[in-house]
């Protein structure tokens, strides 16, 4: 404890100890610091052993985005409103007006237009499409991007294999897995990686004397207690130095874009993201996922869906021909998802809004191996029901486990000894691959 006390920074004592990853290592606080974290390499080996995609950009359609002003269009039903439909780059495949720019885009996209969920409210519906298992009081599941990190660990040891750019990730992450595998949080695209730096006057010659003192003192506690939560704690801060040492640290940073580019993306928090997520795929950021929220359109659903559509179509138009133009595709699974879809019944005393419904949705699959230019299932004439190759939640994820390698029958046990894998009881759709 001398050594302790010894410390003549404006910092307190105790201001040392609970702010140590700030006041030590720069970076803003503890929860992140344990996001830092390595993963271990995948253990096991993976049911699909040719997966191409190595990485995935999955877009988060926050809110229940209306199937039927989208990607699943129904011309001349009553159901479809005012919404035309616009032929695409994909034969046979239509989308709604509001998407034009992803029209060129659609010869890379399997669109999954039988998607069916049994969860209707909004948290419940995060919750199942993010982990495939219902809400739980006793038991927090992890999310795909927790499970890609634990299964398959960093494609670059320097930077974290889990991401999450915008929106808010309640009740999500890594569940009960280790703080490790949570995803690596960015509020604003535009702001990159914060809290990176030393703080100003802080040399190297204090900051490799902090952490060693920290050492110290965390040493006999650790001697006592050598558990995987322990050492996992001890760690995060070989890893966030690690990050902050990085030369790719760079990635987090548009300004590395032109002007040109990131007009093209679209100058709001979405286009930015996906944009980021790009440049993080680039450096060898394994998973990352970008939220999109406000699509819960109760009122005024057409001029909300447009407003929507627009930043969605541009970003999303403009990430898969860069990855398509780089030879990214090919390895990149891109993944649009939402928790459910929208009424076919519109709701004139709203203002033509929507309601919930998840009996029938639309999500999108593109690259990693994915099977281009198709409409896979299908709803009937008005949107209401699936009547062809019904795809569940559990599904959806397994199709996208598969497609990285992640072996769906490993088990993996809770701290309540209830194994668990990756998409439950989920089978990969195998039609969608090329």
């Amino acid at each position: 404890m001398q050594q302790f006390k010894s410390i003549k920074d404006p910092f307190t004592r105790r201001a040392f100890v609970t702010g140590a990853a700030k006041s030590l290592l720069g970076i803003g606080s503890m929860p992140l610091m344990a996001n830092l974290a390595s993963s271990a390499m995948a253990s096991g080996v993976p049911l699909n052993k040719a997966a191409k995609a190595k990485a995935v950009i999955y877009l988060y359609m926050n809110g229940g985005m209306s199937h039927l002003d989208t990607f699943d269009t129904k011309p001349g039903a009553e159901t479809q409103g005012p919404v035309e439909s616009l032929k695409t780059s994909a034969d046979g495949v239509q989308i709604s007006e509001y998407l034009p720019k992803m029209a060129d885009q659609m010869h890379n996209v399997a669109v999954v237009n039988s998607m069916n969920s049994n969860q209707g409210a909004h948290a419940q519906g995060r919750y199942f499409m993010h982990t495939s298992y219902s809400p739980r009081g006793t038991i927090k599941h992890p999310d795909m991007g927790a499970w890609s990190a634990k299964h398959l660990g960093k494609l670059n040891p320097g930077l974290p294999a889990n991401v999450k750019i915008g929106g808010s990730s309640a009740g999500l992450g890594g569940g009960f897995l280790e703080s490790k595998f949570s995803a690596l949080p960015i509020g604003n695209p535009e702001n990159g990686l914060q809290y990176s730096e030393m703080y100003e006057g802080v040399t190297n010659q204090r900051f490799s004397r902090r952490l060693r003192k920290l050492k110290e003192m965390n040493s006999s506690f650790s001697g006592k207690y050598d558990t995987k939560e322990s050492r996992a704690y001890a760690s995060m801060y070989d890893e966030a130095v690690k990050l902050m040492k990085s030369e790719d640290l760079k990635a987090f940073d548009l300004t590395g874009e032109s002007d040109e580019v990131r007009d093209r993306y679209g100058r709001n928090p979405f286009g930015q993201a996906c944009l980021l997520a790009k440049r993080l795929v680039k450096y060898g950021v394994r998973f990352i996922e970008v939220d999109n929220g406000g699509w819960d359109t109760h009122g005024d659903n057409f001029t909300r869906v447009q407003e929507k559509g627009a930043v969605l179509d541009q970003a999303l138009a403009s990430l898969l021909a860069d990855l398509e133009s780089s030879g990214m595709l090919d390895s990149t699974l891109v993944v649009l998802a939402t928790e459910f879809g929208r009424t076919p019944k519109i709701q004139v005393d709203r203002d033509n809004g929507r309601n919930h419904y998840p009996q029938a949705f639309s999500c999108l699959l593109a690259g990693g191996g994915i099977k281009g230019g198709i409409k896979y299932g299908q709803t009937d004439k008005e949107g209401r029901e699936v009547v062809e190759d019904m795809v569940v939640v559990p599904d959806f994820n397994a199709t996208i486990a598969h497609a990285l390698g992640i072996p769906l029958e490993k088990k993996t046990m809770s701290p309540s000894m209830r194994p668990f894998t990756v998409a439950d009881k989920g089978e990969p759709v195998m039609g969608l691959f090329a």
